[in-house]
């Protein structure tokens, strides 16, 4: 019954990634200058942990340097931050990433503010915050650019499009509607006290649903041929299958597909997207830091 056309994440993400592995070694080649990327993991979240495993693989596969530097669940915040210190002041190390969530012993808003902004490849430190949302140079978190990375994909030129971000969160919600702003959209910040939710979401040619609830978004939501991209991923139970659940997103994927003009599913949606942005912000970095341009 699916008439939208379904963004293959993945197939971007591969795509994205060998440009990258492109421009590494012509960075390489002209300028010396190998993108080196240091990963810290407080704890054994295992979600955490295999994604920090992806995060190492893909920036070896990419010509870069990755370090991660695991550290007990007990770490103390000094000693977290005694890490973050020696990694600011290591010029081998371009990009800096503190794995979220951090144990509560930790302060993690001491820790992301402690990172050298011009290292924050994740785009948290709240200077980057003000330097996004003032048109400035900054690192921006790797979600939204992804995001935005498929909706020009798609889309072209984004000038004028009505655009829905359901979800404020400081990771993908207030960057993404940053983001869309810089792209000349008119733009709406959803979340829960939002009147007539539903109704705010017709009116929109770009819905991106970033709130972490199961299918949320029904399709009737959907304005016809609106281009959807959906953040969430939600494990929901589902006796079919072997372990007992799946992954879901925020959008009810079948019956917002009947009415899209392009949707992204989950999982190999956005998910891909966001690891191949990191090995990007990274390569941005190197290039600031070492005060030569990116290579085209």
């Amino acid at each position: 019954m699916s008439h939208a056309n379904t963004i293959d994440g993945k197939a971007f993400a591969a795509k994205l990634r060998a440009d990258i592995g492109r421009r590494v070694t012509a960075l390489k080649e002209s300028h010396g200058v190998t993108p080196g990327l240091s990963v810290v993991l407080v704890g054994e979240d295992p979600a955490s942990e295999v994604y920090v495993r992806n995060k190492g693989k893909s920036t070896l596969e990419a010509g870069m340097n990755s370090n991660t530097y695991k550290m007990s669940e007990s770490a103390s915040h000094d000693e977290v931050m005694a890490k973050v210190v020696e990694l600011n002041n290591d010029p081998a190390v371009h990009g800096i990433l503190v794995q979220l969530p951090l144990p509560d012993q930790v302060d993690s808003d001491a820790i992301l503010n402690a990172i050298n902004p011009d290292k924050d490849v994740d785009g948290f430190h709240t200077l980057n915050v003000g330097r996004l949302n003032s048109g400035q140079d900054a690192m921006v978190p790797c979600t939204p650019v992804g995001c935005l990375l498929m909706l020009k994909e798609v889309i072209g030129d984004l000038t004028g499009k009505n655009a829905i971000v359901v979800g404020r969160s400081n990771i993908v919600g207030k960057p993404m509607a940053a983001l869309l702003l810089k792209e000349h959209c008119t733009v709406t910040i959803a979340h829960s006290r939002t009147q007539d939710l539903a109704g705010e979401c017709r009116r929109a040619d770009i819905v991106i649903a970033a709130v972490g609830r199961a299918r949320m978004v029904k399709g009737d939501w959907i304005k016809p041929g609106a281009t959807v991209i959906d953040v969430g991923i939600n494990r929901i139970e589902d006796a079919s299958k072997k372990s007992g659940t799946r992954l879901v997103g925020d959008v009810d994927f079948d019956e917002a597909a009947a009415v899209a003009g392009a949707i992204t599913p989950v999982p190999g949606g956005v998910g891909p997207m966001t690891i191949a942005c990191l090995l990007k912000n990274t390569v941005t970095a190197a290039c600031r830091q070492a005060g030569v341009p990116e290579p085209e």
